[in-house]
């Protein structure tokens, strides 16, 4: 059941998506503990161009959404805020990730491996690969309209 802090976590991760600089999806993710929360949002690495700098490979080459995610030169939310975990001394285990998005099949393995217990997030992804492995992780997954 969707409670008053999922909704403002996920406002959270909205307000992430924003500072986003690629120029086909902005995507915001929030880790939050129960008492802290960390975030981040896909785009470069540190200190590289984006793509609103430099263009979007992906965008030039016509490669359709789902598909070949190695050709962007941005970090997805996902990754991003388990990195930000990592650097802020936040433990994911059992924590909650909000994602503006569905995560992708190479996010879903990370949060997998990360110990994420919940998911719960706006847009759908369709991605078939992602959907079997949280289904098979029997991590809690919950869709919420905003």
């Amino acid at each position: 059941m969707i409670s008053q802090i999922d909704r403002e976590m996920l406002q959270i991760a909205i307000a992430a998506s924003k500072r986003s600089k690629c120029v086909r999806r902005q995507v915001g993710a929030v880790i939050f503990d129960g008492s802290r929360y960390v975030f981040g949002y896909n785009g470069a690495p540190t200190k590289l161009a984006h793509c609103t700098d430099v263009g979007c490979r992906r965008q030039q080459l016509n490669v359709p959404s789902g598909q070949n995610a190695e050709l962007c030169r941005g970090s997805h939310a996902e990754q991003n805020v388990l990195i930000h975990c990592a650097k802020q001394n936040l433990n994911p285990i059992g924590t909650t990730l909000y994602c503006t998005n569905k995560p992708c099949s190479i996010c879903a393995k990370m949060i997998i491996n990360a110990q994420i217990k919940r998911i719960v997030y706006i847009e759908d992804y369709n991605d078939e690969l992602s959907d079997e492995l949280l289904k098979e992780s029997k991590i809690e997954i919950e869709k919420c309209s905003i």
